[in-house]
């Protein structure tokens, strides 16, 4: 653990802190916006079409400014639609919202890159580490976030704009630890070097496939149940302040885990513990099916967390197996456009079913992907296990 692992973990909790608030705040802020309840979710939706629209922009990005340069970029952006989404909270304007957090999709699509650069930080073996520390990072979210959400709701007269201003400060103070990071240079192009070799080619890999189908999946399962829980507790007569501790607990299972996951895939292996992810995620729903009182809400999310950690932790160690450092931005890119694509439907489809269907029938349903992505675990493991 150097400087500027330490410097990048904490710049991942300032990212985090934004995506929790935004989570917090932009489903219900959006309920009480919206011109039909079922909309209610188009701002979170909103936030992650604008990452997966980015992710090609942002590979270029990545390519032409650097690490460094791409994500300073991505932290001017999320200062500009925080100020956005203040003046659209203080104008009442809805659509102005969605498009405030379409905007910052940019700056998640840079934040989502943050655990692979982690990787560049450190020797090759230690990457696993690097990844898993980087993600406990995301611990200062789960403090800052939902705390920040509570003390700001009630500032400027208007519920929730000043969330949207504090996360305009948020912005300038990850600006000024990124400054303080030094990354790698990127690998310098060989004359005979054509970049590696096409994109379709290293989507084919099972490897890649696989690492691709769980982080979209085990991060859009996450985003389903996370984004429709702000207003199933409402719906249930629970104040904002259980639901930002609900929240806060779901975060810490996301990152908390970051400490010790690394040295569990070391030990034990990549897919062991994502399959072990699925079963936290199989327990998460057997918990909220069970009942919707406070402590039900709360085991489900933090069984959810833990699970998602697990799951995205494993998939991005397990994809750079299928992509060399020539590769890396396409691959990365992909990867990341698969999740945002994912987070899209999911954020979307929460808000729908959750005020059209209940709850229990959205826990139902997110028990598919779910198993789809534990067969795919397993058809890989059959696999690796056939050709060794």
């Amino acid at each position: 653990m150097n400087r500027h692992l330490v410097l990048l973990s904490i710049a991942q909790g300032l990212f985090l802190t934004n995506n929790v608030t935004f989570i917090a705040i932009n489903g219900l802020v959006g309920l009480s916006l919206a011109p039909v309840a079922w909309m209610a979710t188009l701002p979170v939706m909103g936030y992650v079409v604008g990452g997966a629209l980015s992710t090609g922009l942002v590979a270029k990005s990545q390519q032409r400014f650097g690490r460094k340069g791409s994500f300073q970029l991505g932290l001017l952006v999320a200062f500009l639609s925080a100020a956005l989404g203040a003046f659209a909270v203080l104008t009442q304007s809805f659509w102005l919202l969605v498009t405030a957090t379409l905007v910052a999709g940019y700056y998640s699509a840079n934040g989502q890159l943050y655990r692979f650069a982690a990787a560049e930080l450190c020797k090759p073996d230690y990457r696993e580490k690097a990844v898993s520390l980087v993600m406990a990072g995301g611990l200062i979210g789960a403090v800052i976030g939902p705390n920040l959400a509570i003390q700001t709701k009630s500032l400027f007269g208007m519920p929730f704009a000043g969330a949207y201003v504090a996360l305009m400060v948020v912005a300038v103070l990850s600006m000024a630890v990124m400054s303080k990071i030094e990354f790698p240079p990127a690998p310098v192009a060989k004359v005979d070097d054509d970049g590696g070799r096409p994109l379709g080619e290293i989507m084919r890999q099972p490897v890649f496939f696989i690492a691709a189908l769980a982080a979209a999946l085990g991060y859009g399962v996450m985003n389903l149940l996370m984004a429709a829980t702000p207003l199933a507790m409402q719906v249930c007569g629970f104040a904002f302040e259980d639901t930002a501790w609900v929240l806060q607990w779901h975060v810490i299972g996301m990152f908390a885990p970051g400490f010790v996951t690394g040295h569990l895939i070391k030990r034990f292996g990549v897919l062991t513990i994502m399959g072990v992810g699925v079963l936290l995620n199989i327990g998460c729903i057997a918990v909220a099916l069970s009942g919707v009182d406070f402590h039900q809400f709360l085991f489900a999310l933090f069984m959810l967390g833990v699970g998602w950690n697990f799951l995205f932790t494993g998939s991005t160690t397990l994809s750079m197996q299928a992509y060399t450092p020539q590769e890396k931005n396409r691959a990365q890119a992909a990867i990341n456009f698969c999740v945002f694509g994912t987070m899209a439907f999911t954020s979307f489809a929460s808000g729908a079913l959750v005020t059209t269907q209940g709850w229990t029938w959205l826990n139902w349903g997110s028990l598919v992907p779910v198993l789809i992505t534990g067969a795919g675990l397993l058809w890989l493991a059959r696999k690796k296990a056939s050709t060794a």
